[in-house]
């Protein structure tokens, strides 16, 4: 069972990348999948999006909603987080997790990707 991002890396503020997430060795529809992210000093990560199982839908957090956008690939057993218009305050690394819910906390995550480094800086 694993969970491998990619699509990181170094971008100027107003910039755009696209996070992947890939799933193997479990049913990517039996779990609604989370982004994370975690700032330098923090031991918390932080739920910033969330795509459910089943029907799809979407939930972001207040700082990046109308920015990021996430969406999945069933074919490609995939989901992507698309991140537009980002800002130095995005700086952190990225975590994909599966759970049972959206709701589902930080703790409660049954999977859990290796994180990818996001850097907006100029």
């Amino acid at each position: 069972v694993q969970l491998v991002e990619s699509g990181g890396g170094l971008v100027q503020p107003g910039g755009s990348l696209r996070l992947s997430c890939t799933a193997s060795g479990f049913k990517l529809d039996d779990y609604a999948i989370s982004w994370f992210r975690q700032t330098p000093g923090n031991e918390r990560r932080v739920k910033v999006s969330c795509i459910t199982n089943g029907d799809s839908m979407a939930y972001y957090t207040m700082s990046v909603n109308g920015r990021f956008t996430t969406f999945k690939d069933d074919a490609k057993r995939t989901v992507f987080l698309q991140m537009n218009s980002l800002k130095p305050e995005d700086t952190a690394v990225y975590y994909c997790a599966a759970a049972p819910f959206c709701v589902s906390s930080e703790n409660d995550q049954d999977y859990w990707g290796q994180g990818t480094q996001v850097t907006v800086s100029s």
